[in-house]
């Protein structure tokens, strides 16, 4: 699943108060932070249990005191098919898979078809800036003529709206600096805190809206890095994911042809800090539970093999398919997929693949999606699925995920997570 950046176009004009706007936190109407900071480790909300600790959690804190405890367990080698990985982090360097029959010798030790795969494989070798896959679609003259127009409009709309967002993040980029520059005069300190924000008594009315608006921007988490990653989001959008002038393949293979296999290699590690998506899954899945440092993962009787084959923009069909494949057929029994698009060039391969570890009784985990949308409607198409163009499901080991929040109230759903009776 990827990350988005997230943030409301509103149309505000200055007054003395500052503007009111929406982001990740906007759906947790009940959610009383002095309160549960003063309860619970907030790294870890996610493992606690709704009837002990009154947060709706998963209950792994609670299955590894009540179910779990004084009990033997074996590993289980869970492929994470994602960004790349983090190997040397603190929380996870001691539960990445190690491929015991390979070796580090330019040779294919274990005749699968992957020379030197000690952890996994790199399907997207030096790449990671990418399109998205309707722009692939509509760039490569991949598309029937009923859906041109669609593809066409659909990049067209979001190019629009990324330049509208990009608008936005700098005019409140330019707002909250003018707000610290008007502040840090009157405080005479660079280094000021919200607290002595609070305490500023001024009748200025310049003053009382810089005070207003930097108290709110901090409250919603508006940092100047915050708004910055999001510039860098809608960049990304309109220079790689929506450009059809861009082609950010590197690995000199046909993505077009599911056969031609010799590309890639074993470097599964991120190749920029930003790139952390599969370190942060892989913290969630298995990160060390003793070290008191960052969040406790679910179990440490796990090992993580790592798949790098998600971009900076839409995953490939091919990449997917094979990453699935090698997954299954390297002891994987689970698969672990955050990732999907709404658009697919070649969604039978991956079927195939979803089917194939299906046969195999290996179970696979896929993120719903982030877009707020009743996957259960037929115009909503979501890949990857355990469906066959809307047909009957053919998997009996697949599941999709949607996002719940930290609420125990009407708002226990997150209000970005696709969702559906059926699918979800």
């Amino acid at each position: 699943m990827k990350k988005i950046f997230l943030l409301a176009i509103l149309i505000f004009g200055f007054s003395c108060s500052s503007p009111k706007f929406i982001n990740d936190y906007s759906s947790l109407k009940s959610f009383n932070k002095s309160l549960v900071a003063s309860k619970v480790d907030l790294n870890n909300w996610h493992n606690l249990d709704p009837e002990i600790d009154s947060i709706p959690g998963t209950s792994v804190e609670r299955a590894h005191d009540e179910l779990l405890n004084g009990l033997k367990g074996k590993k289980v080698i869970v492929a994470v098919i994602d960004t790349g990985l983090d190997t040397g982090h603190k929380s996870l360097s001691n539960n990445i898979w190690i491929n015991k029959d390979e070796k580090i010798n330019g040779k294919d030790d274990d005749n699968n078809g992957y020379i030197d795969d000690i952890n996994g494989w790199n399907y997207l070798g030096s790449a990671y800036d990418e399109t998205r896959d309707m722009t692939r679609i509509l760039r490569d003259n991949k598309v029937n003529n009923r859906k041109y127009d669609l593809v066409e409009e659909e990049i067209k709309k979001e190019i629009k709206r990324s330049n509208e967002q990009l608008n936005i993040l700098n005019y409140y980029i330019q707002i909250l600096e003018n707000s610290k520059e008007l502040l840090s005069d009157h405080l005479n300190d660079d280094n000021f805190t919200v607290e002595d924000v609070n305490n500023i008594e001024t009748e200025d009315e310049k003053l009382i809206r810089a005070k207003n608006i930097y108290i709110d921007f901090d409250s919603y988490g508006y940092t100047r890095e915050y708004l910055n990653e999001g510039v860098e989001q809608y960049n990304d959008f309109i220079n790689y994911h929506f450009n059809t002038d861009y082609n950010g393949r590197k690995t000199n293979d046909d993505i077009y042809d599911l056969y031609d296999t010799n590309y890639g290699d074993p470097n599964i590690s991120n190749i920029k800090d930003s790139e952390s998506h599969s370190t942060h899954v892989s913290g969630i899945i298995s990160g060390d539970r003793q070290n008191e440092k960052g969040n406790k993962g679910i179990n440490n009787l796990v090992e993580i093999m790592a798949l790098r084959a998600i971009p900076n923009g839409d995953e490939y069909d091919k990449d997917v398919a094979r990453a699935i494949r090698y997954a299954v057929d390297n002891g994987a029994k689970i698969i672990n997929g955050s990732f999907g698009k709404y658009f697919s060039s070649n969604p039978e391969w991956v079927i195939d693949a979803i089917r194939y570890a299906s046969e195999n009784n290996v179970l696979i985990i896929a993120a719903a999606g982030n877009e707020s949308k009743d996957l259960d409607s037929l115009s909503n198409d979501n890949y990857p699925n355990d469906q066959f163009f809307n047909k009957d499901e053919f998997s009996d080991t697949f599941i999709k995920v949607g996002a719940s929040s930290i609420n125990l109230d009407g708002n226990f759903t997150a209000y970005f997570s696709n969702y559906g009776k059926i699918n979800v």
